[in-house]
């Protein structure tokens, strides 16, 4: 019985996601009156001398905060090991990420190989350690953008950008150019320098950090660059997205078309801060702010090797999380955590 009942839950929660998305399935309807960002830069000149000043940081390489300094335009290679071109592991329309992101067509998702922070428990770590997957000129990402566009995706899903942002904004501008409207959501990992982001102030739509440590401590123990930064940077970067975009705006078919969204994965033992993370949002954001709070860790790749951290989390860590976000008063938390919050809650009975 306590199985029927966990899985009732389930299907009620993500079937009420579906109908509150309501999303329109002609893949040729007219397009309203909105425009993605980087449209309305195109038009005023100013799209290029952006491109420009990002292609320019690749002579001493500082687009994340490791700043190593290397000049990539010369093939040489940092701590995120990316060259020159970007290189991608693969591009599909993602029906896993968040209601607004998928709708019913999917979200348009780029995987860049490689990563400059290079989690322990990275769950893609084939992709972002090993970096596997090819690489691509401009003109070929800009091909997968409208390859992902011409399917009846509903945006640009970029994940992990952060490395390879001068080569997303070439490839934007060479897509737009040739009939690109969607809005671009950039999926990072929250850990960037703020003055990279102001670069990206009127071309990213969709702003899509995680926030995942909250104590400096714990990020610098859990990844192989120390990141010991990755709070700061992080939140920082985090409250200059918002300043650009705001909180989540969606169509009438609830589809997103600009604004912030948070990630937050519960981990074992508190290691993520997660008291914190929601009162640091309310307090510095909006109560309003779309955030997920995710149940989804698992024991992956080195993690095994860090006893706090090597096993899943368990149902009252992530009810405590969860309980935490509405004593913040957070009031814009994903469907799929409230479900999820509905599934623990179940198994304790």
């Amino acid at each position: 019985m306590a199985i029927l009942r966990r899985d009732i839950i389930k299907i009620l929660g993500l079937v009420s996601g579906a109908l509150l998305l309501k999303a329109c399935t002609n893949k040729n309807e007219a397009l309203d009156s909105w425009q993605p960002a980087y449209v309305k830069l195109e038009k005023e000149g100013k799209l290029t001398k952006r491109i420009e000043r990002a292609y320019e940081i690749l002579e001493k390489c500082k687009l994340c905060p490791n700043r190593c300094g290397v000049n990539r335009l010369k093939g040489e290679r940092g701590i995120c090991r990316a060259p020159e071109k970007a290189m991608v592991y693969s591009h599909h329309p993602h029906f896993g990420e968040e209601l607004p992101l998928t709708g019913q067509r999917g979200s348009g998702t780029i995987f860049f190989s490689n990563c400059s922070l290079r989690c322990v428990f990275c769950q893609n770590w084939p992709i972002s350690h090993d970096g596997l997957g090819r690489e691509v000129s401009d003109e070929q990402l800009a091909d997968m953008m409208l390859d992902l566009q011409r399917i009846g995706c509903h945006n640009i899903n970029l994940v992990t950008p952060t490395h390879v942002m001068p080569n997303i904004l070439g490839a934007t501008r060479i897509a737009l150019l040739k009939g690109l409207h969607l809005p671009l959501c950039y999926n990072t990992s929250g850990y960037e320098l703020p003055e990279n982001i102001k670069l990206l102030d009127g071309i990213v739509d969709i702003y899509l950090p995680d926030l995942k440590f909250m104590d400096s401590e714990e990020a610098a123990r859990y990844n192989y660059v120390a990141a010991s930064t990755y709070p700061e940077m992080a939140q920082e970067s985090i409250i200059e997205m918002y300043r650009q975009v705001g909180d989540l705006v969606t169509d009438e078919h609830g589809i997103a078309q600009s604004g912030l969204m948070i990630r937050h994965l519960v981990m074992p033992n508190r290691v993520a801060g997660t008291d914190k993370f929601v009162k640091w949002v309310a307090e510095n954001l909006s109560p309003g702010t779309y955030v997920n709070i995710m149940a989804q860790y698992r024991v992956e790749h080195k993690a095994f090797e860090y006893e706090r951290i090597a096993r899943a989390i368990t149902p009252e860590e992530f009810i405590e999380a969860m309980e935490w976000a509405m004593e913040a008063s957070l009031t814009n938390l994903d469907l799929r955590s409230m479900a999820n919050l509905d599934i623990y809650r179940a198994r304790l009975q």
